[in-house]
């Protein structure tokens, strides 16, 4: 194993962390967690864990091979990248480029520009034959300024956020108001622990979004909704995205003619713009895990939104499950979500 260290988006003070974890469960990687800092997420893992990341992440945007870690004072900074042995990273005729990124405002006195050019200028020293390409380098050799510490490493993969632009609700021909934006849908199919191949349910599928990012990654999908419209609706969803799903029917989540699915990914109906039947929310939620218990395969997990107050954490636990983990998603005044992970014991 080697240590990395992932630059997450900021986008959410626990997801993005979260994410990164259960993806590495999910994909079967042997893992440690080194250090938790602001917007990044040092671990001991197999390079190889790095592909993973990559193809399935939502608010990761680096992933680095670690070649230090130090203090932010600049002396210190130059002592120590003069200390690693770069010739194993960089051929001669390699070309390459420093980038050096402040995680809010951390280490202000250190200018990123002038960093980079301290830094380039001893990878020149240390490596003879190599040069400096700013447009397309052979390696990018990353800088970090986070807390009090620099974390300098290999830049192996990045993920563009672009990746999710298309599939903004703007961006589907059947949108609705409640629609999940498909960030948080793929970090809700991550947090599932959901993998190539496997069976993920939705209940409450609506326009598609969580169940359009499970396919994305490789899952077999079923979704159900009780409203024929949004079933239909779905289905163009698909349709327009290239997703051949195993199953989308009209049925009551209380009461589903599933037998058996790996995980569940699922946001109930809740708010002004969703129908709930004339069943409270936490009703619904109640029911549905209560239904859901034997469907679900022993050890598979269900990822559900709700809304703070509905405890659906406490639900999980009376009606049989463990519950793994809760992230709490501001909305708006009156709606800050609960995203509950819980585990079929």
């Amino acid at each position: 194993m080697v240590r990395l260290f992932f630059l997450l988006s900021g986008e959410h003070e626990t997801l993005p962390y979260s994410e990164v974890k259960a993806i590495l469960e999910a994909e079967n990687q042997n893992f440690r967690v080194l250090e938790v800092l602001d917007q990044v997420l040092r671990l001991e893992a197999d390079i190889e864990s790095i592909n993973a990341i990559k193809f399935r992440a939502a608010y990761t945007k680096l992933c680095c091979l670690e070649l230090a870690v130090c203090d932010t004072d600049l002396n210190q900074i130059i002592k120590t990248i003069r200390n690693i042995d770069l010739s194993n990273l960089l051929d001669e005729e390699e070309t390459f480029a420093v980038r050096v990124k402040h995680v809010k405002n951390y280490a202000e006195e250190i200018s990123s520009t002038f960093l980079e050019r301290i830094l380039g200028g001893i990878i020149l020293q240390e490596v003879e034959g190599t040069r400096v390409s700013l447009e397309k380098p052979d390696k990018t050799f990353i800088g970090i300024l986070t807390g009090n510490k620099l974390l300098f490493g290999l830049k192996i993969a990045e993920i563009s956020p672009k990746s999710f632009t298309g599939r903004l609700p703007k961006n589907k021909p059947f949108v609705h108001p409640s629609t999940m934006t498909p960030k948080l849908a793929r970090c809700m199919v991550n947090l599932s622990r959901a993998k190539a191949g496997s069976i993920v349910l939705d209940p409450f599928c609506g326009t598609g979004s969580i169940l359009i990012e499970a396919a994305l990654i490789g899952c077999r999908i079923l979704g159900t909704d009780i409203q024929r419209i949004m079933v239909k609706g779905a289905l163009r969803n698909f349709l327009y995205f290239g997703i051949d799903p195993e199953g989308v029917i009209v049925a009551d989540a209380k009461n589903l003619p599933i037998k058996s699915v790996d995980f569940v990914v699922a946001d109930p109906p809740y708010g002004r713009s969703a129908t709930t039947m004339k069943r409270t929310t936490k009703q619904i939620i109640e029911d549905t895990l209560k239904d859901l218990h034997p469907i679900i395969k022993s050890g598979g997990y269900v990822c559900m939104a709700a809304p703070k107050e509905i405890h659906a954490s406490d639900i999980g636990r009376s009606t049989g499950y463990e519950h793994i983990e809760s992230h709490f998603v501001y909305v708006h005044r009156s709606l800050t979500r609960e995203i509950v992970v819980l585990r079929r014991k």
